[in-house]
């Protein structure tokens, strides 16, 4: 399940922080992008990695630098998942709030 392998990259709070950062629209290098997360490049490497085996970034050289963007797509499945299952809810609750209100 592709939502799964999002969902798991997304549990690690470096990993959510690098993708908060990403989302403000921002460019950033891995450098740029690991600074204040208390990791060093190589472990910043290492956590990208994991973003990108679940398709959330992506890694461009550029120079002597790697640029990263996210992917917009898979953040739009995850969020057309997460939108899903609160429709889903959102019937079930109706449906109870219907059931009480008949006794």
């Amino acid at each position: 399940m592709i939502e799964a392998n999002i969902y798991k990259a997304l549990g690690d709070p470096t990993r959510l922080e690098m993708v908060k950062r990403l989302a403000s629209g921002d460019d950033y290098t891995i450098g740029e992008l690991s600074t204040n997360l208390g990791i060093t490049r190589q472990g910043a490497r290492k956590q990208l990695q994991v973003l990108v085996s679940a398709n959330l970034i992506r890694l461009t050289p550029q120079g002597r630098e790697t640029r990263v963007d996210l992917e917009l797509t898979t953040l739009t499945t995850a969020k057309q998942f997460i939108a899903a299952i609160e429709q889903q809810w959102d019937q079930r609750l109706a449906a109870l709030k219907r059931f009480a209100e008949e006794e």
